[in-house]
């Protein structure tokens, strides 16, 4: 019996009704569209009909006319210039893409991306010292920047300009003295969507350097959206809907090398196979040792070197798992020994040494375990390095600003954030962040819960409902594939356990039987034979099997009675 608490959307007639008869889909698509924060039929068209042309003019960015007279400048006098990364997907797609529109310019273009662990996320303290023995004129930061206002005071002392280009939140009233700042989340910008990704923004300064859309280069830019989890909705929706068409299709040879070594060639591409198939390598390097071995991947001109650089990421995977996995072990001990869960609605974690290339992976797993943000310090004798992860309601970085002065450095998001902190300063930190927790979050909040976009009865759908939904794909932050609830069914015949933990079973409400598939659910096999009836959360969707159409239903979860 699942204990998860349901949270079934408000159904909205009117709307519905309006959204059925205007735009002529069934009245379940239309509240799922409602349940994804979308209140007129403007919204809903673009939403279902999105297009190239939806994408915003990137001179909407105050501060892009600036940026790219700058660049042209350095064109011309024939100026050095270093596109300055981080070492996540995220970064590394930017610094590609830019790096390759600036050498379609003609610029003589270097880049630097810091060690995750010997230098940490922005700018490195010693980038005034490396741009100088570059003879770098311009450094233009990708998914970086907004929080070093002290490093681009010395460059601009020296000067050498700086273009950032970012998307985290600025972490005081205070920007970087640079020359042009492109970050949709700073109120200057004016920019009318805040959730592009940082490769989205440094996208957005390629198409006005090129004028152009440049949607050939949709490959990176989806890879990198994806990968950093922002929402997929607005341009976010344009970029990777674009994107996934031109991932199989991609000229890249690394990208390439790294779909065929992944199993992935001829199979129609999914958010979800960038979010856990090819993110997770293109991250390992950055994360085991330096992200440049992705980022060569990623810039090969030949599938000969692209397939030896696989091999490295390849190899840095499979060492990020098992380092990942042992720490996920010492956590949950520590978790056992330290952690009181009435007390503690932040779980903060410390330990010494701790790899901090998987700090994020294993904060992520834990939050989503115990319903709760976690936060995973790797402590050293000098300044310990933190990664943290939030849930639904807790906006993280607002937290992290109310607690600055146990902090050394911070910076992220509202669900994800980085940080560094003296040895000293953990405990009161845990303190200080669980005392906002406590006013923050209700017990709902930390208990397991589903959100559902409507409870149906078996006759409310059919074949063309169910792939109907096709049209709300691509599925991913801020677009959950829908999920549904329907009470009071019954067992038609034997269920199945089959291989990997998989439960086959046909469920039926007495008048409408269809086929149920639970992934990792073949312990509940005994259970569901021995229920009268059971309640069912799904997602519906079509069924090719040898060359038979009908409706399968992915089972999330089962609730006897």
């Amino acid at each position: 019996m699942s204990h998860k608490i349901l949270r079934i959307a408000h159904l909205q007639p009117a709307l519905q009704n309006n959204f059925n008869k205007e735009l002529g889909i069934s009245p379940i698509l239309a509240q799922v569209l409602i349940n994804r924060g979308i209140t007129s039929l403007t919204q809903a068209e673009q939403f279902l009909n999105t297009s190239p042309e939806d994408l915003l003019d990137p001179y909407s960015f105050s501060q892009m006319h600036k940026a790219v007279e700058r660049i042209k400048s350095a064109a011309v006098h024939k100026e050095k210039v270093m596109v300055y990364g981080d070492y996540d997907v995220d970064g590394i797609t930017a610094l590609a893409l830019l790096k390759e529109a600036l050498l379609r310019k003609g610029i003589d273009v270097t880049h630097y991306l810091p060690h995750r662990v010997k230098e940490g996320y922005g700018l490195t303290k010693n980038i005034c010292r490396i741009a100088k023995e570059k003879d770098v004129k311009l450094i233009i930061t990708v998914d970086c920047g907004t929080s070093n206002q002290k490093e681009i005071e010395e460059l601009k002392r020296h000067r050498i300009d700086t273009i950032i280009t970012d998307h985290h939140e600025p972490s005081g009233e205070l920007l970087p003295q640079a020359l042009a700042i492109i970050n949709p989340k700073i109120k200057e910008a004016n920019y009318k969507f805040r959730d592009l990704a940082g490769v989205g923004v440094a996208y957005k300064l390629a198409q006005a350097l090129e004028d152009s859309l440049l949607l050939e280069e949709l490959d990176l830019v989806a890879l990198g959206t994806i990968a950093d989890s922002v929402p997929l909705s607005g341009e976010n929706r344009v970029i990777v809907k674009e994107g996934l068409q031109r991932i199989p299709l991609t000229k890249r040879p690394g990208l390439k090398v790294l779909i065929k070594n992944a199993g992935l060639e001829d199979k129609k591409f999914t958010a979800t196979f960038v979010s856990f198939i090819l993110g997770p390598r293109i991250n390992a390097s950055g994360r085991m040792d330096t992200a440049d071995t992705s980022l060569k991947l990623l810039m090969s001109g030949s599938e000969e070197e692209a397939a030896g650089l696989a091999k490295i990421v390849e190899q840095h995977n499979r060492e990020r798992q098992k380092v990942e996995n042992r720490i996920l072990e010492e956590a949950q001990d520590l978790i056992d020994k330290e952690i009181n869960f009435k007390e503690h609605k932040v779980i903060v974690l410390a330990k010494e040494n701790w790899h901090q290339g998987v700090l994020g992976i294993v904060a992520s797993k834990l939050a989503d375990r115990f319903c709760r943000p976690a936060i995973v310090i790797s402590m050293t004798e000098d300044l310990c390095k933190g990664s943290a992860r939030s849930i639904k309601n807790f906006h993280l970085f607002d937290a992290l600003i109310h607690c600055k002065e146990f902090l050394n450095s911070f910076g992220g998001h509202s669900h994800a954030a980085g940080l560094v902190i003296t040895k000293d300063n953990i405990e009161d930190f845990k303190r200080s962040i669980n005392r906002i927790a406590h006013e923050k979050l209700s017990l709902e909040d930390l208990l397991p819960g589903m959100d559902i976009d409507m409870e149906l009865s078996f006759s409310d759908f059919n074949e063309e409902a169910v792939a109907e939904m096709e049209r709300l794909e691509p599925f991913g932050a801020g677009n959950p594939e829908p999920l549904f609830y329907t009470k009071d069914l019954k067992l038609r015949g034997e269920p199945q356990a089959l291989g990997r933990e998989t439960l086959k079973f046909w469920a039926t409400d007495g008048n409408f039987t269809f086929q149920a598939i639970g992934f990792g659910m073949s312990s509940l096999k005994e259970s569901l034979e021995a229920a009268g009836t059971f309640d069912l959360v799904y997602t519906p969707r079509m069924d090719n099997w040898r060359g038979e159409t009908g409706v399968l239903l992915e089972v999330k979860d089962i609730f006897f009675r």
